[in-house]
């Protein structure tokens, strides 16, 4: 089944599970920020989808910039929601949502050595940002282009910067998520 997003308008009249489900929708399945964003979604309208995805992604970079262990724990958790880019077709079934398979299609098709490549840069960027996971808006670019932009953010070292970026990515796709869906802007 497709997934689909219910109008904003009714998030603060659905069960608690049904706005987790609309979490996931938008960004991937994770207890960690189910427990950030509950008493915001029960309590809080929104005036579009983008500005639900924004509130997230606020709450996100609060956390990034706390200095408590339990809010970076709860942090890496909603980050390490996001699959590798690039996971064998066995694995991702499952462990992608249907939407990540969508996205990541592109990046496992194609030579096997760029696959091997892609392996390879996602266990360089986990050792060098432990806890971190590469997260970057695909939006149709190929295996080459995002390898050099994980690439450069290797080499670059700046594990602050690289949490501000895996926050405005998952925000990026969250976005195009709701738009794909219908919802960018319905109330």
């Amino acid at each position: 089944m497709s997934p689909t997003l219910p109008l904003l308008s009714s998030l603060t009249s659905l069960s608690e599970e049904q706005r987790f489900q609309v979490l996931d929708t938008l960004f991937e399945p994770s207890p960690e920020l189910h427990t950030l964003m509950a008493p915001v979604l029960a309590n809080q309208t929104f005036s579009s989808y983008n500005s639900l995805i924004d509130a997230v992604g606020g709450r996100m970079s609060a956390l990034s910039g706390a200095n408590s262990p339990t809010d970076k724990a709860v942090l890496m958790g909603i980050m390490g929601s996001h699959p590798r880019l690039g996971r064998p077709k066995v694995a991702q079934s499952e462990h992608l949502s249907e939407l990540s398979m969508e996205e990541q299609a592109q990046l496992n098709t194609g030579a096997e050595e760029q696959a091997e490549r892609l392996r390879h840069l996602n266990v360089e960027y986990e050792e060098k940002f432990p806890g971190l996971r590469f997260v970057t808006f695909v939006n149709g670019r190929s295996r080459d282009v995002i390898m050099e932009e994980m690439r450069q953010r290797i080499d670059r070292g700046d594990a602050d910067r690289e949490v501000e970026e895996i926050i405005q990515a998952m925000c990026d796709i969250a976005k195009d998520r709701a738009r794909k869906l219908g919802q960018s802007s319905r109330i």
